[in-house]
């Protein structure tokens, strides 16, 4: 595995094919396409709410979601829309959810921090910082009790839990590492590190930055990725899936990121300077990635321009579902309260 520091984006030829690649970049784009219409309905009064979008640190949620399998755990935070769509929620599902609709994901009911599909073991976003890092470990617990307990040998399922630096300094982190270490889950902490929690900037928050050191206190590999490269934040991932898989316990990987909007669509943002937010600007994902596949010939021009013509059309497709979706029924007020009988 590499080590653990932050490195420029390579120059060596991609360790990906070609129809990987071109995942990546749909998930990415998908992503990016889907998050600028969900601000432009914001504004437009069509959806409601408190609203963060992702833009900016796709490579995070692409190259951990696209290296694990389907049938494996994601545990998002408030940020969840484009955790969501890469764990296969479709876009149709999680815009008719943002519009409070029925059809959504969460019948409508859970609105933008609360997306969550069961049939894609998308286990929800949650409006409480660090709420879903003990629920991501409860997931790995089971797998793990299915598999040494009760003899399932297709129990190896890994669970991904996404958070952000802010949620590094509350309890349920310390916690949940210590029970994951000593119980050896697998699972894979994975701290979006964009350098803010909403108007506090990371180093006046914490006593030490370097997130990824902590885990050394828990006896855990820690590694600080490059978090605007999908490809490095994919080859930790791959190596850390490995790792809990084969059920040597969990990794930390801290991926240092950046959000290209404010906290919210309700924040001004006038918090970040010009400078700041230029230079990562400047180290855009999605240009980054489709820059390198194509100086290595993975994949063409208008490869990539089918892809980007196909995401626009899937998201004006998903708006369209959304506009046209039933309302939840009101005599439906109190269902979803209690679990219900098959």
């Amino acid at each position: 595995m590499p080590q653990d520091t932050v490195a420029t984006v390579s120059t060596s030829a991609p360790n990906i094919t070609t129809g990987e690649a071109l995942t990546i970049y749909e998930d990415m784009v998908l992503g990016r396409t889907f998050e600028d219409k969900c601000a432009e309905m914001y504004y437009r009064g069509r959806m409601f709410g408190f609203v963060h979008l992702y833009n900016g640190q796709e490579a995070v949620a692409s190259g951990v979601i696209k290296a694990m399998r389907p049938d494996d755990y994601v545990c998002s935070t408030y940020r969840d829309h484009v955790h969501a769509l890469s764990a296969g929620v479709t876009a149709n599902e999680v815009m008719a959810e943002l519009f409070g609709k029925e059809t959504g994901c969460s019948k409508g009911r859970g609105g933008s921090m609360h997306i969550f599909s069961a049939k894609n073991n998308f286990l929800g976003g949650y409006a409480f910082v660090a709420e879903g890092i003990p629920v991501a470990s409860g997931a790995a617990f089971q797998s793990k009790y299915r598999r040494e307990v009760m003899g399932d040998p297709n129990a190896d399922q890994v669970t991904a839990c996404f958070f952000g630096d802010g949620a590094s300094n509350n309890g349920q982190f310390y916690e949940t590492l210590n029970m994951a270490a000593l119980w050896k889950l697998p699972i894979i902490f994975v701290i979006e590190n964009n350098d803010w929690a909403i108007g506090m900037k990371h180093h006046r928050a914490t006593s030490d930055v370097r997130i990824h050191k902590k885990a050394e206190a828990f006896g855990m590999p820690g590694f600080e990725v490059d978090g605007m490269d999908v490809l490095s934040v994919r080859e930790y991932a791959q190596e850390a899936i490995r790792r809990a898989r084969a059920g040597e316990g969990p990794t930390v990987l801290e991926c240092m990121t950046y959000r290209f909007r404010g906290h919210s669509l309700a924040d001004p943002d006038e918090l970040r300077s010009k400078e700041d937010k230029d230079k990562w600007f400047g180290r855009d994902p999605i240009k980054i990635f489709a820059s390198r596949v194509l100086e290595h010939g993975l994949v063409t021009e208008s490869q990539l321009k089918d892809i980007d013509k196909k995401i626009r059309d899937v998201v004006e497709e998903c708006v369209r579902f959304a506009e046209t979706s039933p309302e939840p029924d009101p005599k439906d007020l109190f269902r979803y309260q209690f679990a219900e009988d098959e």
